[in-house]
């Protein structure tokens, strides 16, 4: 890996909760795009093509809990500067499982690799993230099936939940008989919590040891978790890769081809760019079920 080559694209956010702290001093922050209630269109034509004129490729991220106008003015710049070096990601992660995504996307702009891998590397990497909530109650819960016994438990004093939105959903109720913690990765990564208005230490005193993570983190509490989660009586946790060279080594193991649309590299089965499949008969063999990191790789 040659970590000497700058490759100039910037990866923006639009909210400042997805910028999390550098792990270290050559991951570039994120760029911070200003909502539609605090800049107009006007503003944010001359705002996302002052980016694109910088950085050469902007990479913004679109979570799924973005309001309508928000997603609306990305799309509605985009399509007025008739830019194809503008990428506009959708992710399906809960907010903090989200920022760390945005992280690695910063790592890799650091990286040999062109404004096309990198886009499209957000659904390889989000495939080895592992994000879920300690929950106080999820009576209100909509993101992730609930059952009817879990909804009547949830009005139990003191009721807990373990939460598993992604890779695969899962709910239990701590204490429950056969309780066992949600199964975790089986490749070396660090745990990120975050608080909301629930005091409990399960995260760190039980998830991160059953899931033998290599370093436990701690940052504010997404403003959007509470929403996302339904109750503000949580404990939000996220594990991810945090290596550079292992997240390297994933992208660079993925066949590359060329956009038969935009014409811009791309791994897996879609231009994160301009959102074009590849044909069918062209999709790279394992695109779609990536192999999981060797433990040697995945070390420290």
């Amino acid at each position: 890996m040659n970590r000497g080559i700058r490759v100039p694209t910037a990866i923006a956010v639009t909210s400042a909760d997805l910028a999390l702290p550098a792990p270290d001093r050559h991951t570039p922050p994120p760029v911070l795009l200003s909502a539609p209630d605090r800049v107009d269109l006007e503003g944010s034509l001359a705002e996302t093509a002052a980016l694109v004129e910088r950085h050469g490729h902007v990479v913004a991220v679109v979570p799924s809990w973005l309001p309508a106008p928000t997603v609306r003015r990305l799309h509605t710049v985009r399509a007025i500067l008739e830019s194809d070096r503008i990428a506009l990601l959708d992710i399906d992660l809960p907010p903090l499982a989200t920022a760390l995504l945005v992280r690695q996307l910063r790592q890799l702009t650091v990286c040999d690799f062109s404004p096309g891998v990198i886009a499209s590397a957000a659904r390889l990497l989000a495939h080895y993230i592992h994000a879920g909530a300690l929950l106080g109650s999820v009576a209100r819960l909509d993101r992730v099936p609930v059952g009817l016994g879990a909804h009547a438990k949830s009005w139990a004093p003191g009721a807990l939940f373990a939460v598993m939105a992604h890779p695969a959903p899962r709910l239990a109720k701590l204490g429950a008989p056969g309780f066992t913690p949600p199964p975790g990765p089986a490749y070396a990564t660090h745990l990120t919590f975050a608080r909301g208005q629930l005091a409990s230490d399960w995260v760190t005193a039980e998830l991160a040891p059953a899931w033998q993570v290599q370093g436990v983190l701690e940052n504010p509490l997404p403003a959007d978790s509470p929403t996302w989660w339904a109750t503000p009586k949580l404990v939000e946790f996220a594990a991810a890769i945090p290596d550079l060279t292992v997240l390297y080594q994933l992208v660079a193991s993925v066949r590359r081809e060329q956009c038969r649309w935009c014409g811009l590299e791309l791994i897996g089965d879609r231009c994160g760019f301009c959102a074009a499949p590849l044909t069918p008969t062209t999709t790279p063999p394992g695109a779609s079920a990536y192999a999981s990191p060797t433990a040697s790789a995945a070390g420290p």
